[in-house]
């Protein structure tokens, strides 16, 4: 029996469009100089390991009349070639190059016909690195059924491990009889997923009205002169083109302000993208009177019997953060970002972030796609910025041999919010992506340099300001983009997704 597509992802079907397409992205670069990882090799991973994940083998069938959710059933013709990719940028490859590459793949939808994710091998790299683009659909990843492919293709050592991959053969697609009869059974003996599907479905129609309505009221508020309040230019609608930002900086520089200042490195990451958005909007001539607060929603990992877990032993639920983007102390934006989470703290459903760290493979993938669904499904909350922090392994990661050396996420837009950002802390840096609306905000990159520059001022009040032990030849240049290089194995201590 086929499996049927949830009320909750038909939903956010319902809900995609050109402009705002519904899937997560990563880039991570590698070091291949001895390793010799090129695409062949890259194939050859994914042919060991993708029947671990066997819905990336698998695309949607719609059952005739759409009497029923679309089923999952095994792709026939079934192309790794297609969903793997190689492209190259001409040498030695910039940072900026990779940039605007990266923001072009994502800002294209997948295709629904077939196994809904792509991945991108992007040679040219200075230095003879390569970076890794993945992509995959919000309702291929569900963190439940799926984790991220990219999850299994890393291992701890340089020396991967062959797991035999398996003689796959794809079952017949079901007949239209088949599916109707299934349909039929179905509607009989599980009448209340009849009944999710058309809230879904319906909610879905709804948020589309509601942003088209609200888009028609901003065109017609510009036509009277009139301003939107409280928005700081973070809401509006989307076009089809993305730009991606990328930011490197050091764990442990987030930890010297929270030993000095109290609260979680979660707590100071958050409150750097305050400081981060407060100076950008500043920057763009937004004024602050009467807008003191940005309303982000920010994905925390909890222990609760209400919520489905995750094939990853944790769920994932809401948290509202007021930002304190309208206040000039930094320590202060500090102390007033960590009372919020201290309040869900002392709920006692909270998840320390070393366990999460310590889950097999890069969870943080799989943490951030089901970080975006939920911000999706939360789009009618009126929130106006997302916020997904996932720790990482603190130690080195290997692909075929080659060493993972940054990750940076890439998560979708949401109609009407062209910004979102996303953070992980792997192997002893926090590596930040931006997602923004290429149209809508041009000055994306200035946000990256904000960021820095709101660290920067956060460690001022650390001793009297930063100081920095030499690390061999590695460092860490702030602002960064994707090729630069992480600093060495911290051990990981607390902060929350």
């Amino acid at each position: 029996m086929s499996e049927r597509l949830r009320p909750r992802d038909l939903a956010i079907l319902a809900e995609e469009t050109t402009s705002a397409p519904a899937h997560n992205a990563t880039v991570e670069i590698f070091e291949c100089a001895e390793s010799g990882f090129d695409h062949e090799r890259l194939m050859c991973l994914i042919r060991d390991r993708i029947s671990f994940v066997p819905r990336y083998r698998q695309r949607l069938q719609q059952v005739p009349g759409r009497l029923a959710n679309p089923v999952w059933v095994d792709d026939e013709h079934f192309d790794l070639a297609y969903h793997v990719r190689r492209s190259a940028l001409p040498r030695p490859g910039t940072h900026d190059q990779l940039r605007e590459l990266v923001g072009r793949i994502v800002s294209r939808p997948l295709d629904r016909s077939r196994p809904l994710w792509e991945m991108y091998l992007v040679e040219g790299l200075a230095g003879g690195r390569v970076a890794l683009l993945s992509k995959a659909h919000q309702v291929l990843v569900d963190g439940v059924d799926t984790v991220d492919l990219g999850q299994l293709l890393l291992d701890v050592n340089p020396e991967p491990k062959i797991l035999g991959g398996d003689d796959w053969r794809p079952q017949r697609r079901p007949s239209s009889a088949a599916m109707l009869a299934e349909a039929a059974r179905d509607s009989v003996a599980h009448p209340r997923t009849v009944l999710d599907t058309a809230r879904g479905t319906g909610g879905a129609l709804l948020r589309t009205a509601e942003s088209t309505a609200g888009t028609a009221g901003r065109v017609l508020g510009g036509l009277a002169g009139r301003r939107p309040q409280g928005s700081g230019g973070l809401e509006g609608p989307l076009s089809q083109q993305r730009r991606v930002v990328t930011v490197e900086t050091r764990l442990e520089d987030y930890r010297r302000v929270r030993d000095v200042h109290g609260g979680t490195v979660n707590d100071v990451i958050l409150a750097t993208v305050t400081g981060g958005l407060r100076a950008w909007l500043m920057t763009r001539d937004e004024s602050l009177r009467g807008f003191r607060r940005m309303r982000a929603v920010v994905p925390v990992s909890v222990i609760d019997t209400e919520l489905e877990a995750t094939s990853l032993g944790s769920q994932i639920a809401a948290h509202y953060v007021d930002l304190p983007v309208g206040e000039a102390s930094p320590v202060v934006r500090l102390h007033q970002v960590s009372y919020s989470f201290q309040v869900h703290q002392d709920t006692g459903r909270g998840v320390a972030a070393n366990r999460l760290a310590g889950i097999a493979g890069f969870a943080p993938t799989t943490f951030h796609a089901i970080g975006s669904r939920l911000a999706a499904a939360e789009v009618r909350r009126g929130y106006q910025v997302s916020v997904t922090n996932v720790p990482g392994p603190q130690s080195a990661l290997y692909a075929a041999g080659a060493r993972m050396v940054a990750s940076y996420p890439v998560h979708p837009l949401v109609q009407g919010h062209p910004l979102a950002v996303g953070a992980t802390s792997y192997d002893g840096g926090v590596f930040y992506g931006i997602t923004a609306d290429r149209d809508r905000l041009p000055d994306a990159d200035l946000l990256g340099t904000c960021l820095t520059e709101a660290l920067d001022e956060l460690l001022d009040t650390v001793n009297g300001g930063r100081t920095r032990a030499p690390r061999g030849r590695r460092s860490a240049p702030r602002p960064t983009s994707p090729g630069a290089t992480p600093p060495r194995s911290v051990p990981p201590r607390g902060s929350r997704p």
